[in-house]
C-alpha cells in the first residue's frame, strides 16, 4: 500500500499503475507491505532504491543508520501489534531527503496511523519532510511512554495478586496452585511487552542520536525537540530497568510460593504418616496370630484395641495441631 501526504494529495491509498510519478509538493511517502509497483514509483522519486525487508532486519548500526548521496537512511524498531497480544518491535525504514520523507515498513504501529489521520485533517501541517518526521517522532515517544505505563500497571496488578491473602484456607488450597500458574503465565507475558518496548526504546533512541548530529539538523530549530526526545528516551530506559527489576522480584517470589505449596503438601503427608504409625503399629499387634494371646478370647479386647487405635490417632493429631504444623 502506498499513501502519499502533502497539500492536494488524496486521502486514500494510490494506485501506483495509474501514477507515472509522484507529484508535486508530496513531502511523505507511506511504503507498506510495497509491491514492486509501489517501490518502483518511490525510488523514481527519490532517485536512490528502497531498502528491502532483509535490509530492513540487518542489526549492525551501519547498515541501519548511514548518510548516501545526500540521503539520510535510518532504520528504527517500532512497537506494534499490541492489541494482538503479540507484541512485536518491527523494523522500519526512513528515507529522508531535502524535499521527501520516505517510509518502509511491513507491520502496522499506531503512530503512523494516528499521523496519517492527524495529516488528512490538517494537510498544511505537512509543510516539509523534517517537519513530517518530527511529528512521526513525538507520537512514537508518546506511545512508547503509554506503554511503559501500560507495563507498569500490570506489574502492579501482579505484584497485588501475588501477596494476596486469602482468609478461606479450604478455596485457597483448592485454588492456589491454579493462581500462581496463571500469574506465572502473566508474569511471562508482560516480561515479553517490556522487552519488547525496550527493545524498541534503545532502537529509536540510537536513530534519535544520529539524526541530531546530522548536519542538517544542526542549529536548525528542529534541534531542541530532538534534544527533548533523547531525554524523555533516557528517562523511559530507566524506568524500563526499574521495571524489569520489579518484575523480576515477582517471578523469584511466585517461584518460592510455587515451592512453599509444595513443602506444605509434603509436609501434610509426613504429619499424617506419623500419626497413623502408633495406630498401625496396633494393629499390626494384635492382628499376629499367636495362640496366646489372652486379649483375643477376652470379650472386651476388641473395643479395647479399637479403642486404643483411636487414642493413638488423635493424640498425635492433637500434637501436631497444637505445634502448629498442620
Amino acid at each position: 500500500m502506498l499513501r502519499l501526504f502533502g497539500p492536494g494529495c488524496p486521502i486514500k491509498p494510490v494506485d501506483p499503475v495509474a501514477m507515472a510519478a509522484v507529484p508535486e509538493g508530496v513531502v511523505w511517502i507511506d511504503l507498506l507491505n510495497p509491491t514492486p509497483e509501489e517501490e518502483k514509483l518511490a525510488e523514481g522519486a527519490l532517485g536512490q532504491n528502497i531498502p528491502t525487508r532483509e535490509d530492513l532486519k540487518q542489526i549492525e548500526p551501519s547498515s541501519r543508520l548511514y548518510e548516501h548521496n545526500g540521503l539520510l537512511h535510518m532504520t528504527a524498531s517500532i512497537l506494534g501489534m499490541i492489541e494482538d497480544g503479540q507484541p512485536s518491535a518491527e523494523p522500519v525504514g526512513f528515507i529522508l531527503s531535502d524535499k521527501l520523507l520516505v517510509t518502509v515498513r511491513y507491520s502496522e504501529p499506531a503512530p503512523f496511523l494516528l499521523l496519517a489521520e492527524h495529516l488528512y485533517g490538517e494537510p498544511e501541517k505537512a509543510s516539509g519532510p523534517r517537519r513530517v518526521l518530527i511529528q512521526l517522532l513525538d507520537i512514537i515517544v508518546d506511545e512508547l511512554a503509554d506503554q511503559y505505563e501500560h507495563a507498569g500497571g500490570e506489574i502492579e496488578t501482579l505484584s497485588s495478586r501475588v501477596f494476596e491473602r486469602n482468609l478461606k484456607r479450604r478455596e485457597k488450597e483448592r485454588h492456589t496452585e491454579r493462581r500462581l500458574e496463571a500469574l506465572l503465565l502473566r508474569i511471562g507475558q508482560v516480561q515479553r511487552l517490556l522487552a519488547e518496548i525496550r527493545h524498541s526504546t534503545v532502537s529509536i533512541s540510537r536513530m534519535m542520536t544520529f539524526f541530531r548530529n546530522c548536519g542538517s539538523i544542526e542549529g536548525s530549530s528542529y534541534a531542541p525537540r530532538i534534544d527533548s526526545f533523547n531525554s524523555d528516551l533516557k528517562a523511559l530506559l530507566d524506568h524500563s530497568v526499574f521495571l524489569n527489576d520489579n518484575l523480576t522480584f515477582l517471578l523469584d517470589a511466585s517461584l518460592g510460593l510455587i515451592s512453599l505449596e509444595q513443602n506444605f503438601v509434603m509436609k501434610v503427608f509426613s504429619v499424617f504418616a506419623v500419626i497413623f504409625m502408633p495406630p498401625t503399629l496396633i494393629a499390626g499387634i494384635y492382628g499376629m496370630n499367636f495362640e496366646h494371646m489372652p486379649e483375643l478370647r477376652w470379650v472386651l479386647g476388641y473395643p479395647m484395641s479399637l479403642g486404643l487405635i483411636l487414642i493413638s490417632a488423635i493424640v498425635p493429631y492433637w500434637l501436631a495441631r497444637r505445634s502448629g504444623w498442620l
